[in-house]
């Protein structure tokens, strides 16, 4: 993957969901390239470069993170936080996309950064339509922040 694509960080831990994610995207011809990562720990490791991602460009971000909440290892809310605490990962787009119905997941949520709360639908067609939109608008039309020390 080169710097200039429009990568998906998907934060997916269900194997169910993640396959229903990456179906959607593809279905609606949305052919950006997907890391999925499966816990809270691996999506650190893969946006600042450490553990199996030792090495990687942190300077290519995603696009946009789709962040699951209840997370092995690492909760998707811990996640934010500490994406919202670093310099280099604070204006990332993060758009957390759970099965969660807690209003205190949505004020977390909200309160810790996070620039759009989705609740995945149970029904299938509402869920590829809904990975539809998220993938219009946060690929297409959301104008993104520069990245910091870089003007791409």
């Amino acid at each position: 993957m080169t710097a200039k694509e429009k990568v998906i960080l998907l934060v997916e831990d269900n194997g169910d969901d993640e396959v229903l994610t990456l179906r959607a995207l593809k279905r609606h011809n949305i052919s950006n390239p997907v890391v999925v990562a499966r816990d809270g720990v691996e999506a650190l490791d893969y946006l600042f470069g450490t553990g199996a991602h030792a090495g990687r460009d942190t300077g290519a971000l995603p696009q946009v993170m789709l962040l699951d909440l209840k997370l092995p290892r690492l909760d998707g809310l811990e996640v934010l936080k500490r994406v919202r605490a670093d310099e280099r990962t604070r204006r990332l787009p993060v758009v957390i996309l759970t099965s969660s119905r807690e209003e205190s997941d949505v004020v977390r949520g909200y309160d810790l950064g996070a620039n759009s709360y989705v609740r995945k639908p149970v029904d299938f067609t509402e869920f590829l339509e809904s990975v539809r939109q998220l993938g219009l608008y946060w690929l297409i039309l959301n104008e993104a922040p520069p990245r910091v020390g870089g003007s791409s």
